[in-house]
């Protein structure tokens, strides 16, 4: 029997038959790891209200939840809060590490301020950290570079987005997993049938705020000419923010034909993917989102910020295109180049290889934590 405790900032909410749901991307990867350990116990934050579209439950009863209360914030009061919670949730942290034999303390969080250092000074229990934020970020928030800092003066395991020349010995390089092997299958089906027709429809898929990059992307459409916006069916942007409202408005003083949609279920973001021929990532930070990778596999292209790990992965001109910077110039130059494209271009733009695309997989992800970590 392997059993593992993960402790995370994961948002869940309980639906009206008492059933908890979580997001769905990190709830999805923590099924597969099922494959790999017996039992697993998720310490996570339970929120209030109507959980979204793309909530997930668990596939599983030998998946369990505990509940943390839901903390977080940007103001001053929100991280007193915070920090006087610290003893409450140490304590169903350690309670919930009992008779478990690994710990995943997934950052960076608010609570990986505390919880970090009680990891560092309990030596006794086996496990890893992953952190799945912008490694290289120089000026983030204060507590995620504390964070990194403790993580990288530490001794376990952390897992890590990109290849550094600089990192600790015990940063280890994984890929975000995202894609059973069925979908990458499916995927590898899908781009042998994809064609260029203009005019073609493009997305964004993220929070609905200026840090993922949403207002470039309405600005730098806007500089586009009338023949370029004729190249454009729809543009489809998945996912919400408190800030829905003022980029509807946006939108329509433009005259964009945009489509917001929401939350989406995972099928679904799949289903746009396929429709769509570009994905539009312009954030100002990532690690590499998971988003990236998916749109890939069903021939989606990406033309991303060229920020943290996304230039490892994504080679300008080749399988997508990278910003030569975060501004609305740059990615109006990047979008009036895909907006030239011939089909000879985008049929060799498409055809990322099945090699590649694997790295993303759940199965190989477990195969990783066994051979390196477990």
């Amino acid at each position: 029997m392997r059993s593992l405790t993960i402790i995370s900032h994961t948002e869940h909410y309980q639906q009206p038959d008492g059933q908890i749901v979580g997001l769905g991307s990190t709830v999805t990867e923590i099924n597969h790891l099922l494959a790999i350990f017996d039992t697993i116990t998720h310490v996570a934050m339970l929120h209030d209200g109507s959980a979204p579209p793309s909530a997930l439950p668990y596939s599983s009863e030998k998946i369990s939840f505990i509940a943390l209360t839901a903390l977080g914030g940007t103001t001053w009061r929100s991280k007193i809060r915070l920090i006087f919670q610290a003893p409450k949730i140490i304590g169903i942290v350690r309670r919930a590490l009992r008779g478990s034999d690994y710990f995943q303390f997934r950052a960076p969080t608010g609570i990986g301020v505390f919880v970090i250092p009680y990891f560092i000074l309990c030596r006794s229990k086996k496990g890893w950290f992953k952190y799945a934020g912008n490694w290289k970020q120089e000026h983030g928030p204060l507590a995620y570079r504390f964070e990194k800092w403790l993580l990288a003066h530490q001794s376990r395991a952390v897992t890590i987005n990109g290849f550094w020349e600089d990192q600790p010995d015990q940063c280890l390089s994984f890929e975000n997993p995202c894609l059973t092997e069925l979908e990458i299958v499916a995927g590898q089906d899908w781009i042998q049938s994809r064609t260029l027709k203009y005019p073609i429809d493009i997305c964004f898929v993220g929070r609905l705020e200026a840090a993922k990059g949403l207002d470039l992307l309405l600005e730098a459409l806007a500089e586009l000419d009338a023949d370029q916006l004729h190249k454009i069916n729809q543009i489809h942007i998945v996912g919400d923010g408190t800030r829905m409202d003022w980029y509807q408005k946006q939108a329509f003083d433009l005259n964009l034909p945009v489509v917001f949609h929401g939350y989406l279920s995972r099928d679904a973001v799949h289903g746009v993917y396929k429709k769509c021929a570009i994905l539009v990532l312009p954030s100002a930070s990532e690690g590499f989102p998971k988003v990236v990778a998916e749109a890939l596999n069903f021939g989606c292209i990406p033309i991303v910020s060229n920020v943290s790990s996304m230039s490892h992965y994504i080679k300008n001109g080749v399988n997508g295109y990278l910003m030569d910077g975060l501004d609305v110039a740059s990615l109006t130059v990047s979008l009036q180049v895909v907006l030239n494209l011939k089909s000879a271009d985008y049929e060799k733009l498409k055809s990322t290889t099945l090699e590649s695309i694997q790295r993303f997989s759940y199965s190989y992800y477990n195969q990783r934590l066994e051979q390196t970590i477990l």
